[in-house]
C-alpha cells in the first residue's frame, strides 16, 4: 500500500435526525458543552495523523450550513468535505464514499453521535487496516448479562436464551475498511435494494454488518467506554459529564 493509500479518510453520515433526543434540530447539531455533536466527531477524527480527509454527509437542504458551522468552529483549516447525505445511513455512507479519492485506500466510517472517541481509538482501527485487516471494528465487553428474547410489543417477552458474555462485544465506531472492501459491500447492497430484495433480510444497522451479510472478515481491536453514543437525553447528561473532566484535566 502506498502512502497515499496508507492515509485514511472518514466518512461521517450526519443527516439523520435522531428522534430520541426528543424534538429540535438533528441530533448531529444537538450541542455537548456548547459545541454541536459533530463538531465534537470531526475533531475527534481531524486529530489522528492516520487520517487526512474527512467527508460529512449532511441533511440535503442542510449542506452549506454544516460547512459554515464546521469552519466556525475552527476546523476550516483542515482537508473537510461537506456532501449532501441521502434517506438512509447506508446511503449517506454510500454518497460520502464517492467524494473520497481514489487513490485512498482505506475509509473510516464514524457516528456523529459518538463525539468522545478517544484518538487512540480512531488510530487502532486505522492501524489494523493498514496492517491487512478488510474491516475492523472497535468494541468493549459488555457488563450486563444479555438476554434473547421473542419481541412482543407492548407486553411481557419470553426469553429463547442466555448468550454467554464472555464472546459478546459492544461495537462502537469509528469502522474501518479497505476501500475496495468497503465499495463492494455497498454496491452489492444497493443492487439488492433494487432488485427490491433487501426486505427478505435482516436489517443491518452498520457497515461491518454488511461486509459480514456478504461473507467478508471482520476483526475486532480494543474500543473505549468513552466512544459511547449520544442517543437519548441521559446519553447527553453522561457526555457532558465526560468533557467536563476532560476540560478540567485540560486534556480536551
Amino acid at each position: 500500500m502506498n502512502a497515499t493509500a496508507a492515509v485514511a479518510a472518514a466518512v461521517v453520515p450526519a443527516a439523520g435526525r435522531g428522534e430520541r433526543l426528543g424534538p429540535g434540530a438533528p441530533k448531529a447539531l444537538r450541542e455537548l458543552g456548547g459545541v454541536p455533536l459533530l463538531v465534537h466527531a470531526v475533531r475527534a477524527l481531524v486529530r489522528s495523523r492516520a487520517v487526512g480527509l474527512v467527508v460529512v454527509a449532511a441533511p440535503v437542504d442542510g449542506v452549506a450550513e454544516v460547512s459554515a458551522l464546521l469552519d466556525g468552529h475552527g476546523l476550516e483549516g483542515k482537508d473537510i468535505r461537506v456532501v449532501a447525505g441521502g434517506a438512509t445511513r447506508q446511503e449517506s455512507v454510500r454518497l460520502g464514499l464517492a467524494a473520497i479519492p481514489a487513490e485512498v485506500g482505506i475509509v473510516l466510517v464514524h457516528d456523529a453521535a459518538r463525539p468522545l472517541v478517544p484518538v487512540e481509538v480512531v488510530d487502532a482501527v486505522a492501524s489494523a487496516v493498514r496492517a491487512g485487516a478488510g474491516a475492523v471494528v472497535p468494541a468493549v465487553p459488555l457488563a450486563d448479562t444479555v438476554k434473547r428474547v421473542e419481541p412482543v410489543p407492548g407486553g411481557p417477552e419470553p426469553v429463547l436464551d442466555t448468550p454467554d458474555r464472555a464472546t459478546l462485544r459492544a461495537v462502537q465506531t469509528p469502522q474501518g475498511f479497505r476501500r475496495e472492501t468497503l465499495a463492494e459491500v455497498h454496491a452489492r447492497a444497493l443492487a439488492e435494494e433494487t432488485a427490491g430484495d433487501a426486505g427478505a433480510l435482516p436489517p443491518v444497522t452498520d457497515d461491518a454488518g454488511l461486509v459480514e451479510r456478504f461473507g467478508g472478515r471482520v476483526v475486532v481491536v480494543p474500543g473505549h467506554e468513552e466512544a459511547f453514543k449520544v442517543t437519548r437525553p441521559l446519553d447527553l447528561v453522561l457526555a457532558e459529564a465526560v468533557l467536563a473532566r476532560r476540560r478540567a484535566s485540560d486534556a480536551y
